[in-house]
């Protein structure tokens, strides 16, 4: 990378940190968050994980879908829940008829290239003794979006 790529980067991380600080939130390509807000529903794809994610007798249930009701709940709105493969979810995300994935995902996911991934919120441990730092999965570009839910799990994690 030249100096002046360099430089150019550098500048976009001061203003990036500086705008962060003043309580000004990134901006979403396609307005999520607004969209979220005013129309009361947040679209989330859910696929079968137990016990992150759950979609036995036709509902959703589970750890995550817990946390992403919360999180819509501050946000005044009610989760509309579609359930799917991994594949037809991250598909539907990126096509924009959905705002968020989960299901147990961790920061292993192959699914990197195809949407934004939020900060690790948990550290578990698997049955064979791995650590597995898990995930959510967001549109690309909904920058405020994912700010907005990063925030939300780092709350939570807190307790």
């Amino acid at each position: 990378m030249s100096r002046r790529a360099q430089a150019a980067v550098a500048a976009s991380l001061i203003v990036a940190l500086g705008l962060a600080g003043c309580g000004v939130r990134p901006a979403d390509t396609d307005g999520t968050l607004d969209r979220v807000a005013e129309s009361g529903v947040l679209r989330a794809g859910v696929t079968e994980n137990p016990p992150w994610t759950s979609t036995g007798d036709g509902r959703a249930s589970g750890s995550e879908v817990a946390l992403l009701e919360r999180f819509a709940a501050r946000h005044g709105a009610a989760v509309e829940w579609r359930a799917g493969t991994e594949e037809v979810l991250v598909d539907a995300l990126h096509a924009g008829s959905l705002d968020v994935v989960v299901g147990g995902l961790t920061d292993a996911t192959p699914w990197k290239d195809d949407a934004a991934v939020t900060d690790v919120y948990r550290e578990t441990t698997s049955p064979s003794g791995e650590v597995e730092k898990h995930v959510m999965l967001t549109r690309a570009g909904e920058n405020g979006f994912l700010m907005e839910l990063e925030v939300f799990l780092r709350e939570e994690a807190r307790g």
